[in-house]
Order: C-alpha cells, then sequence, then structure tokens
C-alpha cells in the first residue's frame, strides 16, 4: 500500500514508481517546472484571475502526481454606513426609499421613516473561497474544474433590505451577520483543446462578457446598472489568434430564467482583443492584472410562459425578450510608462433582463386582478419573478373587463444602462496605490405603462397597476475609491457612492420625485 508523505518544495514529483506524495506548489513553479504546459497556466490564471487577479500565480497548489488543486480567495471585513434605510450590505439594484421631502400623495401610506433615517453595517458575508482542480494533460486536450463559494446565501430569518424589517418570528440580526449562509458561486468543468472549447456547470453569464468587465469598487458588486449574474450553462468557445489581436467566439445555451418556460436561454458573442496593448486593471475589489484592450458584443434571448391573466388559468400566454450589450475595457496609459489610466464600460439596451442587475425590480410588479362585489377569487398564481415581464391591462387604472381581449397581453419590462468606470495607478509605487470612480444611469422607457398615478385610489373590483410611487423610472449612480495595498496580500479600500432614485410619479424632463442615499464603506481584504 503506498505511503503518503506530505512534503513542502517548489519541485512536484513526477516519477510515477515513488510512494504518493503530496506537494506544496504555486502555478508559476508548476509551470517553470514544466508540470504544466503554458496553455494549461494561462488556463488556470483566466479561473482564478477572475476572484484574486495576478497574485494567482502565487497561490498554493497541492500536486498529487499530474493532478493539482488551487486553493485561492480573500478574507473580507467590511464597515457601511448609509444616511437611508435602504439597502443591506449589497446595494445593489434597490431602491433608495423616499425622504420626508418626497413622501409619496394620498392615498398611498405617508411614511418615510427608513429614507429619513441611516444605518451602519458590519460585514464578513462577502468573503470568498474556491479551489480549481486539474487534471493530466492528454493529447493537448486539458480538463480542469472550478468550486467557489461565499458567504452571501439567503438567510429567511431577516431581511436586511428595505427598511430592515423582520418579517419571521424569531428572526436575528446576530445569526444574519455572525452566522452568514455560505453559498456556491462557480461550479463548472471545462474541457479545452485545439479544436474547440466546453464549459459546462454555473459560471459568470456570457451576457456582457462576464467578468472581464466588471468595474473597480469597493462596494459589494454587482453595482447599479453592472451586468452581473451567474447561472448554470453549456458553453462553446473558440480563441482565433490574428497576429497583433485575438478575436474570441462564445455560444451558451443557460438555465431560463424562468422554470416554467420550455426553451432555455440563448446567448452568443463576439471579442475583439489588442494582446500587447495592457493597462492595469481591477475587477471588484480583489481581481487586479494586466488587461488587454477589448471590446465585445453579446447578445441574448428569453422566452417566458405565463398562466393567462385569470385568477384559475388553463391556458398560456408567451413572450420571447432580448437584449444586446456592448462592452469594453481601453487602457490610455499603458503600464511601460510607469504609471497606468484605463477607461471601461458597458452600454445594455434590452427587456426581461433584471435578474443580471443585481436586486433589480424597480418596485415594478404584477397587476392586481379584478375582484367582482362579493367574491374573494383566488390569487393570480405568478410564476414570474417581479421586474422581468408584466400584464399590460389597457389602462392607467381602469381596466378593460375582459382578460381574453387583446389587452391582457404579456410586456417585457424594459432597462437601457449606460456604465463607465476610470482607473489610475500611481506611478512609481508599483500598481500598489490607485484611485477608481464610476458612472451609471439606468432608465426604463416602458416602467411607467404598467403603474396607476400615485394619486389614484385603487378599486378592489377592478385591475390594479402598482402605484407608481413606489416604482422607479431612472437611477443615475456615482462613486470614488481610494485603494492602498501595504503588503502583497492585504488590501485596504475605502469609498463614496450616490444612489439617486428617480420615481415614476410626476416625472419628467424637468421636475421628478427623487430619493437620494449616500454611502461610506473601509474594506478590508487578505488575499490569498
Amino acid at each position: 500500500m503506498p505511503s503518503l508523505v506530505i512534503a513542502q518544495t517548489s519541485k512536484p514529483a513526477v516519477d510515477a514508481a515513488a510512494p504518493a506524495t503530496i506537494q506544496v506548489t504555486s502555478l508559476r513553479l508548476l509551470r517553470d517546472k514544466n508540470v504544466i504546459s503554458q496553455a494549461e497556466y494561462e488556463s488556470a490564471l483566466k479561473d482564478i484571475g477572475a476572484s484574486i487577479g495576478a497574485q494567482a500565480t502565487e497561490a498554493p497548489a497541492l500536486v498529487i502526481g499530474k493532478w493539482s488543486t488551487s486553493i485561492y480567495g480573500f478574507i473580507e471585513g467590511d464597515a457601511i454606513v448609509d444616511t437611508t434605510q435602504s439597502f443591506g450590505d449589497v446595494a445593489g439594484n434597490g431602491l433608495v426609499q423616499r425622504q420626508d421631502r418626497n413622501f409619496a400623495p394620498p392615498p398611498a401610506v405617508q411614511s418615510t421613516y427608513a429614507g429619513d433615517h441611516g444605518r451602519v453595517q458590519f460585514s464578513v458575508r462577502n468573503t470568498r473561497f474556491g479551489l480549481r482542480l486539474k487534471a493530466p494533460e492528454l493529447a493537448k486536450v486539458r480538463a480542469s474544474a472550478t468550486l467557489e463559494m461565499d458567504f452571501l446565501g439567503t438567510d429567511p430569518s431577516i431581511d436586511p433590505t428595505s427598511s430592515g424589517t423582520y418579517p419571521l418570528a424569531g428572526s436575528s440580526e446576530a445569526s444574519f451577520w455572525n452566522n452568514p449562509t455560505m453559498r456556491v458561486r462557480l461550479a463548472y468543468f471545462k474541457v479545452e483543446s485545439p479544436i474547440v472549447d466546453m464549459m459546462v456547470g454555473q459560471s459568470w453569464h456570457l451576457f456582457g462578457w462576464q467578468p472581464t468587465y466588471h468595474p473597480n469598487s469597493v462596494l459589494i458588486q454587482g453595482l447599479p446598472g453592472e451586468l452581473y449574474g451567474r447561472t448554470m450553462q453549456v458553453r462553446i468557445s473558440k480563441t482565433i489568434p490574428t497576429g497583433p489581436t485575438s478575436l474570441e467566439v462564445a455560444v451558451a445555451a443557460l438555465r431560463p430564467p424562468q422554470r416554467n418556460s420550455m426553451i432555455p436561454e440563448f446567448t452568443g458573442g463576439l471579442r475583439l482583443s489588442l494582446d500587447k496593448w495592457k493597462g492595469m486593471n481591477t475587477r471588484g475589489s480583489t481581481a487586479r492584472e494586466l488587461t488587454p484592450l477589448s471590446v465585445a458584443l453579446t447578445g441574448t434571448m428569453r422566452n417566458w410562459v405565463t398562466p393567462e391573466f385569470v385568477s384559475l388559468p388553463t391556458k398560456t400566454k408567451s413572450l420571447t425578450t432580448a437584449a444586446v450589450a456592448v462592452t469594453a475595457f481601453v487602457p490610455i496609459i499603458p503600464v511601460s510608462k510607469g504609471h497606468s489610466l484605463s477607461i471601461g464600460g458597458q452600454i445594455m439596451m434590452g427587456s426581461g433582463i433584471a435578474d443580471l442587475l443585481t436586486g433589480m425590480t424597480g418596485g415594478m410588479a404584477f397587476p392586481s386582478l379584478a375582484k367582482p362585489a362579493g367574491t374573494t377569487p383566488p390569487a393570480y398564481p405568478q410564476d414570474v419573478e417581479n421586474g422581468e415581464v408584466v400584464y399590460d391591462t389597457c389602462a392607467n387604472g381602469t381596466a378593460q373587463n375582459d382578460p381574453r381581449s387583446s389587452c391582457f397581453d404579456l410586456h417585457g419590462i424594459q432597462w437601457n444602462v449606460f456604465m463607465a468606470g476610470v482607473q489610475y495607478y500611481l506611478p512609481g509605487l508599483d500598481g500598489r496605490v490607485w484611485i477608481s470612480g464610476n458612472y451609471a444611469h439606468i432608465q426604463s422607457p416602458n416602467v411607467a405603462d404598467y403603474t396607476r398615478k400615485a394619486t389614484t385610489a385603487p378599486a378592489a373590483t377592478d385591475y390594479n397597476y402598482v402605484n407608481a410611487a413606489a416604482v422607479r423610472q431612472a437611477e443615475d449612480f456615482f462613486d470614488a475609491c481610494l485603494f492602498v495595498d501595504p503588503l502583497p496580500s492585504v488590501r485596504v479600500g475605502v469609498e463614496y457612492a450616490h444612489f439617486d432614485d428617480q420615481y415614476v410619479d410626476r416625472y419628467d424632463n424637468s421636475k421628478h420625485v427623487r430619493a437620494v442615499n449616500h454611502r461610506g464603506q473601509l474594506s478590508g481584504f487578505f488575499i490569498f
């Protein structure tokens, strides 16, 4: 029976006849000792670098024969202060609660408490841990798998969003913050060959060519307007080198965002990069590396099938929605100049895509069913998350009474997004000090069409849209960040962020109801 020896060395064993040993090394040393090929090395950096950037080269790797497992991640601690009680530790695209000067008009409830009071939060929930497993290469075909977790999982005992109320008996803040729930972020395997690459499992959504163009920020991502999502998928891709440039082509079939749909989501994209023109780039808070100039075009198509808009449906309504995104990263001053300045961003237009904008509903909800006098029909069996699609009842507050008419059609909620970011790395400090900032504008061209006037009282006997005072039509967001790396494995970041929501009621070019939140965040990271 083979003996098991644990050794810490920079030269992994390759003699199959020797006793089985576990060698502790790194990706860089594995490549330098020719235990893995340059192609395997670059593939590993791509997977691990999405979380910890160039530090992936020194990520600890456990080697048994020709198999290896890399361990990576970071421990994060956040201190957050907000001027309203609108968000948990993840702000995302949640609604900013309205302030006293912008209360909702009657007959809406006249409470603005959450918008007029702030909160302080401390959190370690964005801490991350990952494993990347590599099998031996065979005839230039490489197989690997990635399993990554964090602690931002859903805890039903407390809802930290909105006004911070406790929806369930026995809820505990101590449990939510001190005993966070671990969740799967990534769980996929891929097979790479000279002909084509295939990936199967839960990974980053291809729409927006994620995570390549994620912005730099201290805030826990995704930011307002940022395309940010992971899901189960089967993806086929091919990289075509063309001299100084590379062209990547990818297509994917993904889990439909509505499980009652019979058709997967389909996404495809092209990405062109200028490989030798590189700038320093940090995605999120921890993934810092050299990134080439590139631009990507992606599109996605989704199918929705919902019960007809009656309390006891027997038929369905179907809808196909689509979206397109252009994303780019452009080094203005490359790293060869001793300092680095880069810009990046995205433009996205489409409908039925709210789940890829973190926490996005815009306050939109399905209209209420008509309830004839003296009856209490069952509730509509909604099987779609709010903010994706909605039924049109043909009128703002008063609908036709026949749900079989063309008025009762399914429509996608549209969101148009512009987002831009800048990063500047100070000279003479080897990229250890930098500043960054982002701006995003989000707007829906049609969300107001499915709201009722805030001054109109709902009629229980008729179909009614959601109150316009509860629905956001647009948001402007900007932030400013400072990052410092006092040690190779330690990072400190501080940020100011400004959230400015514009609600549907009284919305026009000159006068609209606004709700503003100011957030300050101080975070520390130990990256391994």
